[in-house]
Parts: C-alpha cells; structure tokens; sequence
C-alpha cells in the first residue's frame, strides 16, 4: 500500500472509530427494536420491514415517494399491488408525541398516524402502537394474525435476545409478546440512530440565509412548527402534535388510483374521532429532516418544499380544499413573504437534515 493509500484508510478508520466513540450503544431492547425495525419477514411475503417506508437514507419516509415525489406518493403493499390511502410520514422525532388528548387551549395533540387514531391509551406510548398498525393492515405488511408475527420473531435469529430482553417465557402469551415487539421498536425509534438531533442546526454555524430563514420560520411558523424545546426534548421539534385543517386540495394521484386505501373525502382527525368540528384536520409534521422526505401533506400533493412553503404563504391560484370546513385561515395562507423569504425559508429546512 502506498503512503497516500495507507494515510487515507488511516483517516477514513479513526473517523469511523470517533463517530463510534460519539455515539452511545445501543441498549439491548434498542438493538432488538432495530433488528424489528428491519425485519422483512414480518410481513407476509417478506417484503417490506418498517425500514421499507421508514429509511434511514430518506429521513425516515418512504424512499420510493421520495426518488418520485411528483408521481408517486403512497407506499406499496406487501402484495406488490395495494398501496396506502396517504403519504408515509418520518418516523424520526415521533417518540416525543403524547397520548391523543385536549390540550390547555381544548385543541388535539399527540397521538399517531396523520389522523391520530394511535391514541396510546392501550399501551400507554401512541409510538409504540403505531408500530402495531401496518404488519395487521391487508395493503401494508399484511400479516394475518397477532400469533403469525410473533412465530416469526419467535423463529428470527434475534429470538435469543428478544428472550434476554423480556424473559424465557417472552414468547408464551402472543399478546404480550407483542406489545413488547411494539414497545422494542418504538424505543429504537427513539434512539440516536432514528432521532439524532445532529443537523447543522443543532451544532450552530447556520449561513446568513438559513439564519435569515429561521427568523421567518420563527416569525411565521413557529405557532405549528414549534421553535423552541418542547415535550422533554433536548431540542426544538419544530412540531406541535396538533392538528389543522390547512385546506389541502385533492391529489388526483391518489384519488385515481383504484389500488389506493384511500376514501373521498379524506376527513383526518374529524374521522377518527367522528366529530364534523375536526373534519379536514391532520397532525403537523415535524419539520426535521424535511428535505429528504418529499412529497408533502398527508396526501403528497405537494411535490417539492418551495411547493408547500408557497402553498402556506398564499392560497391564491390553487385548487379548491379537499375539505372545506374547519379551514386554518389565520396562520396559513395569507403570509405575505416573498419570493426571497420562501427561498430563505426552503434553504433553512435544509439545515434541519440529521
């Protein structure tokens, strides 16, 4: 090897090895809850694991919408042919959501998925029940049974750790056994290989535009997309975990799709909860890592940031709200940015990258 060469693997070696010394292991329930995370076998034709519609290279969204964000904006099912009603969200940062529940100002907060419908009533983390949501739904993963997912952990190569982790008798009550898989991958969720806080936000240094951004954000946004720490997090979230009904039109791509999940009209929260007061309204996201998970809004109609940055600054030139009602009017369509505020804004959400 010449010296060069030899320097250069030196190098790439001792960063690999600072990183590892920066980041603290994972714990054994975390590094099951990864093996979980990854595991293609908990779907019926093992083909999909929460990685699938959740990957690492895409900020934790479905990478196939991501590559495509103007013609594909749902996930695919197991079975190669169904396909999600909306658009799969990070799963990064949602640990920090509480149960579903009125909030001092008597508006819905917490919960999972777009409509909430992932209280965490049962298991006492929404995160956590979601992870129950897509190996039982037909157009996901589309497992059969409770008892079919736990013989497949039962028979993975993990299984030894599931039973360090939980007990040698982990596997003897399938619905224990599976409350515990769901609570085993929403604790790695919540570790520092999923929720990282390690953007350039984080670590300082932004540009005079991103830092310009920010003001805008925390000028305009921040009333939704929270600024400051929140929920026991070490950092901003740049969420709230409530809901708006921010008058999202239909997307014909969805709406045309006979293999869609997805019913007209799509009421949200308003659905879940059957209450008309609700109708329309979907759970804001969290603005970290926005740049890799393209497209935007629970349905992807918005195919790029500068998109739905321009669609929260003005309503004006298009498409009617899918649902009418409920509309958030106030923060949300009457801005008045420019168009240099908006690129500010966009070039901000970048820093927000992990």
């Amino acid at each position: 090897m010449n010296k060069t060469v030899f320097l250069t693997a030196l190098c790439s070696v001792t960063l690999v090895s600072s990183a590892a010394l920066a980041a603290p292991a994972l714990t054994d329930m975390q590094n099951l809850g990864r093996h979980l995370y990854v595991d293609k076998d908990l779907s019926l034709k093992s083909t999909q694991s929460c990685a699938t519609c959740h990957h690492y290279n895409y900020g934790f969204a479905d990478p196939t919408n991501s590559r495509d964000p103007y013609f594909t904006v749902v996930s695919l099912g197991d079975d190669g042919v169904s396909k999600g009603g909306r658009n799969a969200p990070t799963s990064a940062y949602a640990g920090y959501s509480p149960i579903l529940s009125l909030d001092a100002d008597g508006a819905w907060q917490g919960g999972m998925f777009w409509d909430g419908r992932k209280t965490g009533e049962t298991l006492g983390d929404p995160l956590a029940e979601q992870a129950q949501g897509p190996p039982l739904n037909p157009v996901e993963m589309n497992m059969g049974s409770i008892a079919d997912v736990v013989d497949r952990v039962e028979a993975a190569p993990y299984a030894p750790l599931f039973l360090k982790v939980f007990g040698k008798n982990a596997f003897d009550n399938d619905e224990l056994a599976w409350n515990n898989i769901a609570r085993a991958i929403a604790d790695y969720e919540r570790s520092h290989e999923i929720t990282a806080f390690t953007s350039r936000y984080d670590k300082g240094g932004l540009t005079a535009q991103e830092g310009r951004g920010l003001d805008l954000v925390k000028a305009n946004c921040s009333k939704c997309h929270a600024t400051e720490a929140d929920f026991g997090a070490p950092a901003a979230l740049f969420t709230t975990y409530r809901y708006e009904n921010i008058g999202v039109p239909v997307n014909d791509l969805v709406l045309n799709d006979e293999a869609s999940a997805y019913t007209y009209p799509d009421n949200g929260l308003g659905g879940f909860l059957n209450n008309p007061d609700e109708n329309g309204k979907f759970k804001i996201p969290t603005l970290r890592n926005v740049a890799l998970t393209a497209p935007y809004s629970h349905n992807g109609y918005f195919p790029t940031l500068t998109s739905i940055v321009s669609f929260h600054n003005s309503r004006e030139g298009w498409p009617e709200p899918e649902v009418a009602e409920n509309l958030n009017i106030v923060d949300v369509g009457n801005m008045g940015l420019s168009d240099q505020d908006i690129e500010d804004i966009v070039v901000f959400l970048h820093a927000l990258t992990d």
